[in-house]
């Protein structure tokens, strides 16, 4: 499970959160299985149950109801094509999403006693699984490599059932169906602002949303910008030097800073997106004047062929297009 998730159930950080674990995805990767999500009554989050987009917020919107409410809810997610395309899935259908409520202060709270369970197999350097029900009351199973057992899913038979897939798990370091765990998927552009941090790149985050533009989520950021993304960056005014990454996968954040960069000098112009999403823009802009050479300057799908799906792994690629692209081996 992701340490960084765990820890952010400190009581004196959050009254309450909200977990959310993606719990099943048509046409998935098993690995995106078990992703979670944490939504604070403070409004902080951490994690995400995909690389971001459409289902993130109908999460965090569906959290801070939970907050307020307490309980628990499964969340069945539609996706048209292109939307399922974007977090992994080979076509449309629906994600399933599990939220709870959570009080990190009660150390009865099996999501708490988890954690803590978690932490001691972690300490005595053992793996652990952790097995949660998924209908009825909220209970959890933890099981460390040594056999150890941690609460339970309130029926004998489905602990037992749950010990006995372990041995595959562990070895494997697969998610089994219908077992959540946490693999603390975080945003594209939270690895982003990491790993420019070490090429010695200077980044600005810009965001009109002010939940997301935070220090705690970008701590490796240069500045942070909150506001409307194009007036913004149409005062930045970016040069061939500078490299310009959407990630919001949202058109209204998109398209005004398009319009704003597509007859601009900036270096690298890149929009988190499929083939059919990038299409799909630059028929819009080629509606309103834009040339072919100048829509061609958008890059998406953006970043190398590298084959990586988390976000990390595209965080990875964008970055390596950037410096092959200043060093003259891509164009």
């Amino acid at each position: 499970m992701s340490e960084i998730l765990l820890e952010s159930l400190d009581p004196s950080d959050e009254s309450r959160v909200v977990q959310a674990t993606l719990v099943s995805a048509t046409g998935s990767s098993s690995k995106k299985i078990g992703a979670k999500m944490l939504v604070g009554a403070s409004g902080k989050l951490l994690g995400g149950v995909t690389i971001g987009g459409c289902v993130d917020a109908q999460v965090i919107e569906a959290g801070d109801a939970l907050i307020t409410s307490g309980g628990r809810q499964m969340l069945d997610i539609s996706l048209d094509d292109d939307e399922a395309w974007e977090i992994g899935l080979t076509c449309g259908g629906t994600v399933e999403v599990l939220i709870e409520c959570i009080a990190p202060s009660d150390a009865n709270d099996p999501a708490v006693s988890s954690y803590a369970a978690v932490r001691n197999a972690l300490d005595g350097d053992r793996a652990a699984v952790v097995a949660t029900a998924l209908e009825g009351s909220r209970t959890s199973l933890v099981i460390d490599e040594d056999g150890i057992r941690t609460g339970t899913l309130g029926d004998p038979v489905a602990d037992d059932a749950a010990a006995s897939m372990l041995p595959e798990v562990l070895r494997t370091g697969s998610r089994a169906e219908r077992l959540p765990t946490a693999n603390g998927a975080g945003q594209i552009a939270m690895s982003l602002t990491r790993f420019a941090h070490e090429l010695d790149m200077r980044t600005v985050v810009v965001d009109g949303r002010e939940r997301y533009a935070t220090r705690d989520r970008f701590p490796d950021a240069d500045e942070i910008r909150l506001g409307m993304p194009s007036e913004i960056v149409a005062e930045l005014a970016p040069g061939k030097r500078n490299a310009v990454i959407l990630v919001a996968h949202d058109y209204k954040y998109e398209l005004p800073v398009l319009r704003n960069l597509l007859r601009s000098t900036v270096g690298y112009l890149g929009m988190l997106g499929s083939k059919k999403r990038g299409a799909a823009v630059r028929d819009l802009l080629r509606e309103e004047g834009f040339s072919d050479d100048e829509l061609s300057r958008i890059r998406t799908p953006i970043g190398l062929d590298i084959g990586g799906k988390s976000s990390p792994e595209v965080a990875l690629s964008i970055l390596a297009e950037i410096v092959a692209i200043r060093s003259g081996k891509r164009v």
